[in-house]
């Protein structure tokens, strides 16, 4: 990056300014959609819902973002669209504002869905963004931004629990003030990323020459999402259902069972935070191995736990296993060059997507035999983390 007086410390300003914008408005957004899954003990008395259509509506949210992402970020690598951003919030705040006002189980799922479709346009778009505005340090910029999305999800509950909830469903209306929020900030990013494209007009574009033989980039990345999917099925059965194990198992309240939902989320936050940058110094296949692997022996004694190390537990899962994500990004972005948004839309949609699928799967079990036996099942999805030892390692990089 220049440091030319006058010249470099704007530049250097203005992309900070850019990752940390990308990364606040990435808190909005899933603030608005950890909304949803925070609000489940009260949606489920307000219309008498299952279990199952519990899941029905975490998978309508992560199956429309998960069908749409990867097909956005392939038509943004190929025609970006900068004002895509401030469309997605415009999304996110339509389906809050219908979730507020539902006079049904359908109006749920419509409302589900289009915080999903809002999902969908932002995070391929901000994804390329946060590492336009790298300068090379890609895992840095992709925690950033990354632990901006987490932050959000963790504020959620605590918005739920001591908002919506005593004030009832359609206090979630007010929410929409964050999204005109986010609309303002991305439409400033979105001038900045129109900017940046016309400086970089001239330039070669990269290289999208395969570092390995097609084949096993294939096998890499089928890898690598399986290890996201099972990833974020293990963590969604953790924010969708953790709720009512905590209140079944242990007899807490509502909002005990919401701050301990927290102190996870915010423990998930941390680990996607340190994540990135462990990965641009020792390699993001080294993180990816210590996460995937390290979160095994703590999820497998997680549900014969009491209340104590059940609290000690989600914390230690929550950091160890979100330390991953930004890692896997990272080396899958190196693995297919030149394809950010495709490769964006695969993990944060597609492989959410599978969380939505596991998560649905899971609320047929939970009422059929009980949540706590859903734990017991789930608690055997991180062995599939095994599959770690097939990835390999990629020329040029001295660690990963």
């Amino acid at each position: 990056m220049a440091t030319v007086a006058g010249t470099g410390m704007n530049i250097e300003r203005t992309t900070i300014s850019v990752i940390v914008a990308a990364s606040f408005c990435h808190m909005l957004n899933d603030i608005m959609q950890s909304l949803l899954t925070s609000l489940y003990p009260l949606l489920k008395d307000n219309y008498a819902l299952t279990f199952v259509e519990i899941g029905l509506l975490t998978f309508a949210f992560q199956v429309t973002a998960s069908l749409l992402q990867p097909a956005v970020g392939m038509i943004t690598d190929r025609w970006p669209m900068p004002f895509s951003l401030p469309a997605a919030m415009v999304s996110t705040a339509a389906g809050l504002f219908t979730l507020a006002y539902a006079g049904s189980f359908a109006f749920l799922v419509i409302g589900a869905c289009l915080i999903g479709i809002g999902s969908a346009i932002f995070h391929p778009e901000a994804s390329r963004v946060a590492r336009l505005a790298s300068g090379g340090r890609h895992g840095l910029a992709q925690s950033f931004f990354q632990v901006g999305g987490n932050t959000g999800t963790a504020i959620g509950p605590l918005l739920a629990a001591f908002i919506v909830i005593p004030h009832g469903q359609q206090s979630l209306g007010w929410f929409t003030l964050i999204a005109l929020a986010g609309f303002m900030v991305l439409s400033w990013v979105s001038v900045w990323y129109t900017r940046h494209r016309r400086a970089q007009a001239g330039r070669k574009p990269q290289s999208r020459t395969l570092p390995l033989p097609r084949s096993q980039v294939v096998w890499t990345l089928l890898i690598l999402v399986v290890l996201t999917a099972t990833k974020n099925a293990y963590l969604a059965s953790l924010s969708s259902y953790f709720t009512f194990y905590a209140i079944d198992k242990f007899a807490v309240s509502v909002q005990s069972a919401q701050l301990m939902l927290f102190l996870f989320l915010g423990a998930s936050a941390a680990g996607v935070f340190f994540g990135g940058p462990i990965g641009d110094r020792y390699g993001s296949r080294a993180v990816i191995w210590f996460s995937i692997l390290g979160v095994i022996p703590f999820a497998l004694l997680l549900p014969y736990a009491n209340l104590f190390w059940t609290g000690v537990l989600v914390v230690l899962i929550g950091f160890v296993f979100s330390s991953a994500f930004s890692a896997i990004v990272v080396f899958a972005q190196e693995l297919v060059p030149g394809r950010v948004g495709l490769i964006a839309g695969l993990f944060f949609g597609l492989a959410f997507g599978f969380g939505g699928i596991g998560a649905a799967v899971l609320g047929v079990f939970a009422d059929r035999e009980g949540i706590a036996f859903v734990y017991q099942v789930v608690s055997l999805l991180p062995l599939l983390g095994l599959l770690t030892v097939f990835l390999p390692r990629l020329p040029g990089h001295q660690h990963g």
